[in-house]
């Protein structure tokens, strides 16, 4: 049996990043500049997500089929992708961190409109520039 999965509907809009939302998990949305960037962020927003469900002692909901994913009359114009749990959930540590004002309050600007959290996207912004970074 191969890695557990969750359905995920890639979505684009014109002049914007390939964006993907999870019919299990209503408010968890990411996005991509590419198709595979797009994935590689659902897999990290799917697992951050998961991780403080599990954190917070949440039960997390059963897995929907991709028929019935796709049978909503939403999600006809979107393209249903399998995301790849991630193997091991990775211990979520708060910190404390000093921004400008005006800095986080673009951050919150950002996350608001794309459907995300504040921690979300200071966790994307910080794997996305380590990813990006020349050898």
């Amino acid at each position: 049996m191969g890695e557990p999965t969750r359905a995920g509907l890639i979505h684009k809009q014109a002049g914007s990043d390939f964006g993907v939302s999870f019919p299990d998990f209503p408010g968890v949305v990411t996005a991509g500049t590419s198709l595979d960037d797009a994935r590689a962020m659902a897999e990290e927003a799917l697992a951050f997500h998961l991780e403080g469900l599990v954190e917070n002692g949440e039960a997390i909901p059963e897995s929907s089929s991709l028929e019935d994913v796709m049978s909503d009359k939403d999600n006809l114009n979107r393209v249903a992708v399998l995301v790849a749990l991630k193997a091991e959930a990775k211990k979520v540590v708060r910190v404390n961190v000093t921004i400008p004002e005006d800095v986080l309050n673009q951050i919150d600007q950002y996350a608001e409109r794309h459907g995300c959290s504040r921690s979300g996207f200071l966790i994307a912004a910080a794997k996305k520039a380590i990813r990006d970074e020349p050898a």
